[in-house]
């Protein structure tokens, strides 16, 4: 026998034909494909059934739990639900006035819509769904100077989702989806649960500002100081267009006939308001004599708070140079009703009715 040929034979193994051909990864790409199909639709179902931005809502459904810190994507469903026929708009400068004062102060049900650094656009648009979806028995403006640009900011940094601002959120169910909503949806459901609380309450009203036992004067006039506005700093000239307070008296005739009215200036500390005699305290005038002009057409109290006054040269009445602290809140609450009651000026000044019907 050739030993060597029958070594050779013996020495090769025989090949497995199913493991010369190539593995077969299509069955398990459909099952990986499958499962990620499944689990995106339980996520989308998951956020449509806890809607965390309240698509549903409506005057006979009040929002849910207000879950997301930012305000341009949770006040819509405050906008279109709930039993409000009265509302706040503006900046941080009205985020303050507790809709828990002014109800009883103006006998309406308010929510209060003001949003940090929200440009006059972004206040026009939330006004324009708040007005869309009820009847309306009061309404209120808080005016800083943006409103007086002559070329305002659409938007800020701030995401501003405006979908969610068109009439009937179309498509928001599929555009809602995220892994931020997805997150707001399952802090909302802890919060029906009452696991957690929201991060603000159903009308919109949260205290932003630090704990009053917090408050430090020293730190307080530091930061006011920062805020001061130069003397020299360029300024629009007061001639120039202010297309927002056009806009503004749009947005007040849609508001019913019989409704109240309120426009203010809000009380920044008087170094962040514009000094007589320089271009910006030139504009600032401008800007309030045109906004007086645009209320009274239309039947508005125009109240100016923004004005050196013992309120606004107190540095104990601020935080900064913008933010009053919270018994300043319930003053101006008190004034606004004061001023439109009674159509005339405080007496010491704090402030001056413009225009009253």
């Amino acid at each position: 026998m050739d030993q060597t040929g029958s070594l050779g034979s013996m020495g090769t193994p025989a090949r497995d034909p199913a493991a010369a051909r190539p593995a077969d990864w299509s069955g398990f790409a459909r099952t990986l494909v499958g499962c990620a199909a499944l689990l995106g639709i339980a996520v989308v179902v998951l956020i449509a059934m806890l809607d965390p931005y309240g698509l549903r809502a409506g005057p006979g459904r009040p929002p849910g739990p207000i879950m997301d810190a930012n305000q341009r994507l949770s006040y819509p469903q405050i906008a279109r639900g709930g039993r409000f026929d009265a509302a706040v708009f503006g900046t941080s400068t009205a985020r303050l006035l507790d809709p828990a004062a002014l109800n009883p102060a103006f006998d309406a049900r308010f929510a209060n819509l003001a949003v940090n650094a929200a440009t006059p656009d972004e206040q026009i648009r939330l006004a324009d769904l708040f007005l869309a979806h009820r009847p309306v028995r009061a309404i209120l403006f808080g005016l800083d100077v943006t409103w007086c640009a002559a070329d305002p900011p659409a938007r800020t940094a701030n995401a501003f989702p405006d979908w969610l601002y068109a009439e009937g959120a179309p498509w928001g169910v599929l555009r809602q989806v995220s892994l931020r909503s997805a997150t707001v949806a399952v802090q909302a459901g802890l919060a029906r649960l009452g696991l957690t609380r929201p991060r603000i309450r159903r009308d919109g009203y949260a205290v932003f500002t630090p704990p009053e036992d917090r408050y430090d004067p020293a730190r307080a006039r530091a930061h006011i100081r920062a805020g001061a506005v130069d003397p020299a700093a360029r300024a629009d000239g007061p001639d120039e267009p202010m297309p927002a307070i056009a806009r503004l008296g749009a947005i007040l005739d849609r508001v019913p006939a019989g409704a109240l009215k309120l426009i203010a200036f809000m009380p920044v500390h008087a170094v962040a308001q514009g000094a007589p005699g320089t271009p910006a305290g030139w504009r600032e005038a401008a800007c309030k004599a045109r906004v007086a002009a645009v209320g009274a057409r239309r039947g508005a109290v125009v109240v100016d708070f923004r004005r050196v006054s013992p309120l606004t040269t107190s540095d104990a009445n601020y935080w900064d140079a913008l933010h009053y602290r919270l018994p300043v809140a319930a003053r101006i609450v008190a004034d606004l009703k004061a001023a439109a009651t009674t159509g005339a000026d405080d007496p010491d000044g704090v402030y001056r009715v413009l225009a009253h019907p």
